[in-house]
């Protein structure tokens, strides 16, 4: 597996499949500057899950504040939306 940098995070995305939801995300990230590195979606059995891969070198603000704009877009639409370090999420996925 290729590491990580500082900058490089992982945004998770779960719940019931609705319209919208990749638009709503993907304009927080545009707002503040996050640049989307890869993304895959799919949706089982009427939940919709996604993975996102952002690079936040460029971002206006940090990772805990935009961990409060996605978790707040997540309580408006029914989603849950986290956002972590790459590093951890990596070290916490490692078997």
């Amino acid at each position: 597996m290729k590491p990580m940098d500082n900058h490089t995070a992982v945004i998770t995305v779960v719940g019931q499949d609705t319209i919208g939801i990749i638009a709503k995300v993907s304009a927080i990230l545009a707002d503040n500057q996050v640049n989307i590195k890869d993304i895959t979606q799919t949706i089982m059995e009427e939940v919709f899950t996604m993975i996102m891969f952002v690079d936040m070198t460029a971002s206006v603000i940090d990772i805990k504040d935009l961990a409060d704009k996605l978790d707040a877009l997540g309580l408006e639409i029914g989603l849950s939306i986290r956002i972590q370090h790459a590093s951890l999420f990596n070290a916490m996925h490692r078997i």
